[in-house]
C-alpha cells in the first residue's frame, strides 16, 4: 500500500511537470498557467484596493505614472506575455514598498517616495517589480510550494509507523524552507534586480542609481535585516556587488537610449 502511494505520487509529479525558462536562462518548474496567475493578481489587487487607503493626489500620480509609463513599454516590447496595459495605484502606506502583479497590476506605497530619492531609484524599485512579473516567479513559486507538499506527502506514506515520523517531518520541512525555498526565493529577487536593471536602463533611467537605492534601503533598514541565509531576500551588499557586475551592459543600454531620445525627467512632488 505505500509503495502503491509514493508511485501513485510520483505519477502525478510527472504529469504536471512543465518546465520553462527564465529571462536570465535559468530552468523552472510551472505547474500554473499564465491565465491563472493573470486572474489571481487581478483578484488580489481588487482586494487590496478595498482594504488600503488610496492616496488621490495627482501629483503624486503623475509622477509614478511617469516612471511606470517607460518602464511598462520597454517591457512590452520584449515579453509578449505581459498585458498591453497596467494598472497603477498609489497606496498610503509608509512602508518602504512596490509591487507588481500578473495582469498588469501596479502599487506603490507612498512609504518608498522618501526612501527612493529619484526618479531613477523609483524605476529601479518598479522595474524589478515588473522583473518578477516577466520571470513568472509567482507562478515558480507556487510550483514549487506544490512540489514540496507531494514531498511531505511521500515520506508520510513511507513511514506511517516510524516512532520518530513527526521529527522527521519536521527536520525535512526546515531542511526544505533552509536549504530550498529561501535560497530559491533570493535567486528569485537577484533575477528580479538583473531584469530590472536592463529595464530602467531601456528606459531612459540612469542605471547607477539601482545602487543608491540600495545604499538608501540599507540606511533605512538600520542593520536590523536577518542574517542572508535565513532570509527571502539577499543582503543589501550582495544586491549591490551583484548589480555593479553587470552594470556595463545596463550603461552601454542608457547611452543607446539618450542618443535616441528616450530620457525620462520626473519632477518629484
Amino acid at each position: 500500500m505505500r509503495i502503491r502511494t509514493v508511485v501513485l505520487l510520483g505519477c502525478v509529479l510527472s504529469l504536471m511537470i512543465a518546465c520553462a525558462t527564465s529571462p536570465l536562462g535559468r530552468k523552472q518548474l510551472m505547474l500554473v498557467s499564465g491565465s491563472q496567475m493573470d486572474s489571481m493578481g487581478a483578484q488580489a489587487f481588487q482586494q487590496l484596493k478595498a482594504k488600503t487607503p488610496i492616496d488621490s493626489d495627482p501629483i503624486k500620480m503623475q509622477y509614478v505614472q511617469c516612471i511606470v509609463k517607460p518602464l511598462t513599454e520597454v517591457a512590452t516590447q520584449h515579453y509578449t506575455h505581459l498585458p498591453s496595459s497596467w494598472e497603477v495605484v498609489v497606496f498610503q502606506d509608509e512602508s518602504s514598498n512596490a509591487f507588481a502583479l500578473p495582469g498588469g497590476k501596479i502599487g506603490v506605497h507612498t512609504g518608498i517616495l522618501k526612501t527612493a530619492q529619484t526618479d531613477a531609484q523609483l524605476a529601479a524599485v518598479i522595474g524589478h517589480e515588473i522583473g518578477h512579473v516577466i520571470a513568472q516567479h509567482g507562478a515558480e513559486r507556487m510550483s514549487q510550494q506544490a512540489g514540496t507538499q507531494l514531498g511531505l506527502i511521500a515520506l508520510g506514506a513511507i513511514t506511517p509507523d516510524n516512532p520518530k515520523k513527526n521529527m522527521l517531518m519536521g527536520l525535512l520541512g526546515v531542511g526544505i524552507q533552509v536549504g530550498v525555498i529561501l535560497p530559491f526565493s533570493r535567486t528569485q529577487e537577484s533575477e528580479a534586480d538583473l531584469i530590472g536593471l536592463d529595464l530602467m536602463a531601456q528606459a531612459g533611467f540612469d542605471p547607477t542609481q539601482s545602487v543608491e537605492l540600495w545604499k538608501n534601503m540599507m540606511a533605512a533598514a538600520g542593520g536590523k535585516s536577518p542574517p542572508e541565509w535565513l532570509s527571502t531576500h539577499p543582503a543589501g551588499e550582495s544586491r549591490i556587488r551583484n548589480l555593479g557586475e553587470h552594470m556595463l551592459p545596463a550603461l552601454n543600454h542608457y547611452q543607446a537610449a539618450q542618443s535616441a531620445g528616450q530620457l525620462h525627467r520626473c519632477p518629484r512632488p
